[in-house]
């Protein structure tokens, strides 16, 4: 140990400090502190956020869309498929037919989106299929042909249905009859509920296969789009671009982060607006340091004159007084990361914060601490509780042997 460090702690060690100065510098460990674990638990609460959106966003969702510009669909799109598998870092590749209508049973009716897969394709990429929580994932018809259904928990709840129940779904793309355009409606049997965690699919969103969404919006063998889903999901752009260009003039594409850029964009700016706002904390915290510091080069002042008599040098009595700061915040940055990370590890586990999941699209608040917020949080404790030892450090840097001794 150098002769700083241990001038250094025996000042914060030292049974004869007036009671106001042990009060105030266990004030600003707990101010550090409180800081510090304020700042974890609201980073890793933006964080889960982040996670948990686009984890269940994507649980039902593709990464990445190719649509053709036409707006009659695509026809030859088994061809369009076998041409773009092959693409880098694509991992499949489902045609899908959407088509909004309108559900009804028992004088009860609800709007919902419907889907139209290849239930092989769909599994296999882990769509909403996977997520089938009551009855099966299985959407072959029945033997008297009428189709399967699979509906969103919360849809079922709503409305109080339950699997093999029989519904009608209406779309408003009709027959031309001499009576003008009718809907088309068509009966249907709930084979499955599937359970995505995301409010809005679990709520309004339902599963046929591709041929009875054809069939249902009055098509023919044409599909609206290709869902995409890549290997690596910050690659999703590239990999959107290369899909285009590969299938030539007429298409498009748009990627997960583009269909939900305004709100990745607003969880973003909260994380800086928070650490911002929270950091002042810590600021605070470490003008506490400067008191502390302030009151101990007056209360000490004999002490250091006797050391720089005895040839302390200025620029170790400069480094006394920092390293004493720096111990205090080192002491409080980590009880700060060890109790914010604790509490962040607990909520998440035992989810203690519920949400409404119509407002929020999740249950319960999520925590997701990492080490990366670890590094900087604790940088920037010890950055700005730094800063705060340099002018009490300097003070008692330039103190008088002689000014002091004089009367002594």
């Amino acid at each position: 140990m150098t002769f700083e460090w241990m001038v250094a702690l025996r000042y914060l060690r030292s049974p004869n400090r007036p009671a106001v100065l042990r009060l105030v510098t266990l004030l600003a460990m707990i101010g550090v502190a409180a800081g510090v674990t304020t700042l974890v638990i609201a980073l890793s609460m933006n964080t889960g956020f982040r996670q948990a959106i686009r984890d269940r966003l994507l649980s039902v969702t593709a990464h990445a869309n190719l649509k053709p510009l036409d707006p009659d669909g695509i026809r030859d799109y088994r061809a369009l498929i076998a041409r773009l598998e092959s693409a880098p870092d694509v991992r499949s590749i489902e045609p899908a037919v959407y088509n909004t209508v309108l559900l009804s049973i028992g004088g009860r009716a609800h709007p919902l989106v419907l889907k139209g897969v290849d239930p092989a394709l769909e599994l296999r990429a882990g769509g909403a299929l996977k997520h089938v929580v009551k009855g099966s994932d299985d959407l072959t018809a029945e033997k008297d042909g009428i189709p399967a259904l699979v509906i969103g928990h919360l849809l079922a709840e709503d409305i109080g249905i339950a699997v093999g129940d029989y519904v009608t779904l209406t779309s408003p793309q009709g027959n031309l009859t001499p009576f003008g355009m009718l809907p088309r409606s068509r009966r249907f049997r709930v084979t499955g509920i599937f359970d995505s965690g995301f409010y809005d699919y679990d709520a309004n969103w339902a599963f046929v296969t591709l041929p009875t969404a054809q069939e249902l919006a009055g098509v023919g063998d044409v599909v609206n789009l290709l869902e995409v889903r890549v290997d690596k999901l910050d690659e999703a752009r590239k990999v959107a671009d290369e899909l285009v260009r590969r299938a030539g003039p007429g298409f498009t594409a748009d990627t997960w982060m583009d269909e939900n850029s305004a709100l990745f964009r607003a969880l973003s700016l909260e994380k800086l607006v928070t650490a911002l706002f929270v950091g002042l904390i810590t600021f605070v915290a470490g003008l506490n340091i400067l008191v502390v510091l302030t009151m101990t080069v007056a209360d000490r002042a004999r002490d250091i004159a006797v050391l720089m008599a005895m040839g302390a040098r200025r620029a170790q009595v400069r480094r006394i007084f920092i390293l004493q700061g720096l111990a205090v915040s080192l002491a409080g940055t980590v009880a700060g990361l060890v109790a914010g990370y604790g509490i962040a590890l607990i909520a998440n586990h035992w989810q203690l914060i519920p949400l409404n999941p119509q407002v929020y699209a999740i249950p319960y608040v999520p925590f997701h601490p990492n080490s990366f917020d670890a590094i900087w949080i604790a940088a920037a404790a010890l950055a700005i509780s730094i800063a705060a030892t340099i002018p009490p450090a300097r003070s008692a840097s330039r103190i008088l042997p002689v000014e002091i001794l004089r009367f002594e």
